[in-house]
């Protein structure tokens, strides 16, 4: 760890630290008796520790603060708390200077624009770190696994110091017969330098997904050989492909005059494209406040709480994200044909769709590790601008600028998937809500930075601990563990009809009511899955001895 850094970051921390300790205040939460303690502020974090019996000190990260709001009665100050993970807390403290130096040296601290500064730069584990997570998932060792199924794809380090492409990775894997210079001249052609990579390869039929930034058309049709070449080059001899754009033919035309666009029939003629709705950033964030907001009114009948929900229009969004990837899907699997994905830039809605195309098709990815994996190729090493859409959650006063729940949407719609398929998975909904939680604050530097290349600077690996060491650990594991699970190795097509898709209750309910008789539930399953166990293990041993018997002495021997 860099000393100057410390010391610079103690001393800012310092600064804004107006009162760092006030004793007296009280912890108000739902559905938990109310807490008297000691209020601490440090550079990171907001701690209440009590002397009461049995209570938990809470530890809240300043980076999981998205709202604060004062509230003064004669001397007693309140400060209504709002958190990212959608929690609200609520602390009284007594006297009104107190309350106005904690509220604004809180405000400080959660909204500090260095990310240096922030908490994974500082964080020390306490635990031992058996598996290095930033080793996990390099793409070298990912490519082994493509070279053991096919040799038509390579490694190319055209990107290696992020010239061509800021937002992806120095390694990517292209059809083996396109040089790196052809590469250079369709990166030219692509948004953002996004030149078609590989996201999957289908080992059943051979075929495969890969993905991209729009093409720079523009309004004079501008045309690429080498771009043609590069996606044609995935075909088979007389077959089609599918190019999956992920906006309106409208805002696909409209994106035109901008310099962007989409590919012509007359340049791709062994392509269909198909044109889906997947909302952009500033609606789903949009959606995600109005939705947050009817989740915390209790005061209205239902009637008004679903109308609410309706307007809010997540579930729609989850609709077409699911019916774009179930289309992926059905493409490679059903069609036997190769689909190229991408919108406008191709971080957003392209790695949803990608990604979950890649649950419905490949069993590996419903295993823990899969999916640590999955979110590591498709999400962290394919650009995905973590710092600038997770900056802000549902409360945050600002004005809103780049933030969209786009990874929280992908997560939602695997929890979808889940709870469609609750024994397909080796993982629990508790895994998807612990990554949604960190995406947004973590003392783990896995979801700092915005693409490869931002990330690269920051020198994460060897300033900051992967999430991945933590998870990777058996007793963490064995938490995230879907109790139900038995390994399915086939496609799994969920349905994306209304009445299938719910409300991901674990989330957006999650502090809104008591967890007791969902906690008893869960134990009560798992104990009698232990018991099932028990009596499987029993019989088998049963029939076990009855053979021995039989073997021993014919007379026994069943008809």
């Amino acid at each position: 760890m860099n000393i100057k850094l410390i010391k610079y970051g103690v001393m800012e921390f310092a600064e804004l630290i107006k009162t760092p300790r006030v004793d007296g205040v009280v912890l108000h939460r739902p559905f938990l008796p109310t807490v008297e303690g000691t209020l601490c502020l440090t550079g990171h974090h907001l701690i209440l520790s009590s002397r009461q019996d049995n209570t938990e000190e809470l530890w809240l990260l300043h980076s999981n603060i998205d709202s604060i709001e004062k509230r003064f009665v004669g001397s007693l100050g309140s400060i209504i708390v709002k958190c990212k993970d959608l929690r609200v807390i609520q602390l009284d403290i007594p006297g009104m200077e107190e309350c106005l130096n904690i509220s604004s040296s809180v405000e400080a601290l959660s909204t500090l624009d260095s990310v240096s500064l922030m908490y994974p730069f500082f964080y020390r584990p306490m635990f031992e770190v058996i598996e290095d997570g930033w080793n996990s998932f390099l793409p070298e060792e990912v490519f082994k696994d493509l070279e053991s199924m096919t040799d038509e794809w390579r490694l190319s380090e055209v990107n290696k110091d992020f010239s061509v492409c800021p937002s992806y990775p120095p390694l990517v894997a292209v059809p083996k017969d396109v040089d790196d210079d052809t590469l250079r001249k369709v990166a030219s052609f692509r948004h953002s330098g996004r030149f078609p990579v590989l996201s999957y390869y289908h080992k059943k039929n051979g075929m495969v997904m890969m993905r991209a930034g729009q093409p720079l058309t523009g309004t004079n049709g501008r045309r690429c050989k080498e771009d043609e070449k590069l996606i044609n080059a995935t075909l088979r001899p007389g077959k089609r492909g599918y190019i999956i754009d992920t906006r309106t033919i409208n805002v696909a035309q409209q994106a035109k005059a901008r310099g962007g666009g989409f590919e012509s029939e007359a340049n791709y003629p062994q392509w269909r494209r198909i044109h889906k709705t997947i909302e952009r950033a500033n609606v789903l964030q949009e959606g995600l406040i109005k939705l947050v907001e009817a989740c915390n009114d209790q005061s209205h009948s239902m009637d008004r709480w679903l109308s609410k929900l309706e307007a809010s229009n997540w579930q729609t969004h989850v609709k077409e994200i699911l019916t774009t990837a179930c289309l992926a899907a059905q493409c490679i699997d059903r069609e036997g044909a190769s689909v190229l994905v991408h919108g406008t830039e191709g971080t957003d809605s392209t790695l949803q769709v990608t990604s979950l195309a890649q649950i419905i098709l490949d069993p590996a990815c419903r295993t823990i590790r899969g999916f640590q994996g999955l979110v590591e190729r498709e999400w962290l090493q394919a650009g995905h601008p973590f710092q600038q859409r997770c900056a802000q959650s549902a409360f945050s006063n600002n004005k809103s600028r780049q933030e969209a729940p786009v990874f929280l949407l992908f997560l939602d719609c695997v929890w979808q998937i889940l709870r469609q398929f609750p024994c397909s998975f080796e993982f629990s909904e508790s895994f998807l809500v612990l990554l949604f939680e960190h995406a947004y604050a973590s003392q783990f530097g896995t979801f700092l930075g915005n693409g490869a290349a931002g990330r690269a600077k920051l020198s994460l690996p060897e300033k900051t601990v992967s999430l991945w060491s933590w998870v990777n650990r058996p007793q963490e594991l064995e938490r995230l563990t879907n109790p139900l699970y038995e390994a399915n190795s086939l496609v799994i097509w969920p349905s994306v009809a209304p009445q299938s898709l719910l409300l991901w209750e674990g989330v957006f309910l999650r502090w809104n009511r008591s967890s007791k008789c969902l906690d008893e539930a869960y134990e009560e399953m798992v104990h009698i899955i232990e018991y099932n166990k028990e009596l499987q293990n029993k019989v088998n041993s049963l029939r076990r001895q009855l053979a021995q018997l039989e073997t021993e002495d014919p007379l026994l021997q069943t008809p």
